[in-house]
């Protein structure tokens, strides 16, 4: 189960999905970027985003997800949407997502770490480099951390140096979006700016192999074996 709510970012009203563990707490808390294919269906049309909070949630943590493609009419294409994406509109989304799971009286603002799929996983590496204040950072495949968008921010990669805590980092060797070369830059640029992380590299899995509901994507021995990775590594950051 999970509770909808609507927070102002720069005047605009964006959804969230917030899901909360059994007990009064005080929880470690996370925030949940959302895959791509969201971008034109919602958050809860996708069966993926919500399994994902519900996971999570069930392993003890309070996870906000916010809805980061709503400065777009719902109708426009996702095409459009990841054209004219932009990572300074997104920064204030996943702050105000902080906020909203920090303020919590069953959340523990110390103990909050950030994580994403897919489009996500930039999303989840841009959000650390700008919130001093996550505990643990995760991606899943996350493609185009090389790259900048129409605001013209450097490319997340350039901001390795800025990223506060430990990154975990899960790969398909098959991808070609990030492919294993681009894998290869994300490692060298956390180990120059001497970021501690774990990469995990998977052989027979391409991009959004943690999907289940795309069976041409899932691999469910290597997201069975990710998710337990995930798991151990944000226990032993946040818990």
């Amino acid at each position: 189960m999970y509770q909808s709510l609507s927070v102002d970012v720069r005047g605009n009203a964006m959804n969230t999905l917030v899901f909360e563990p059994a007990g009064a707490g005080p929880h470690p808390g996370l925030v949940i970027a959302q895959h791509l294919p969201v971008a034109h269906a919602g958050l809860e049309k996708d069966p993926f985003t919500i399994d994902v909070g519900e996971r999570y949630a069930a392993e003890g943590y309070v996870c906000v997800i916010p809805f980061i493609f709503h400065w777009w009419p719902t109708e426009d294409s996702m095409e459009s949407k990841r054209e004219a994406f932009r990572d300074d509109w997104t920064v204030a989304d996943l702050d105000a997502a902080f906020q909203l799971l920090a303020a919590k009286n069953n959340v523990d603002e110390n103990r909050i770490g950030i994580l994403g799929h897919c489009w996500g996983g930039r999303v989840a590496w841009l959000g650390a480099c700008h919130n001093s204040k996550y505990k643990a950072c995760t991606l899943f495949y996350g493609g185009r951390i090389k790259l900048s968008f129409v605001d013209g921010a450097p490319p997340p990669i350039e901001l390795a140096n800025r990223i506060p805590c430990p990154v975990l980092g899960i790969f398909g060797n098959d991808d070609q979006n990030p492919t294993p070369e681009d894998v290869n830059d994300y490692e060298k640029s956390l180990k120059d700016a001497g970021i501690s992380y774990e990469f995990h590299r998977y052989d027979g899995a391409g991009h959004g192999f943690q999907d289940h509901t795309n069976q041409e994507k899932y691999c469910q021995t290597q997201s069975d074996d990710a998710w337990v990775k995930a798991i151990d590594f944000l226990a032993k950051n946040l818990k």
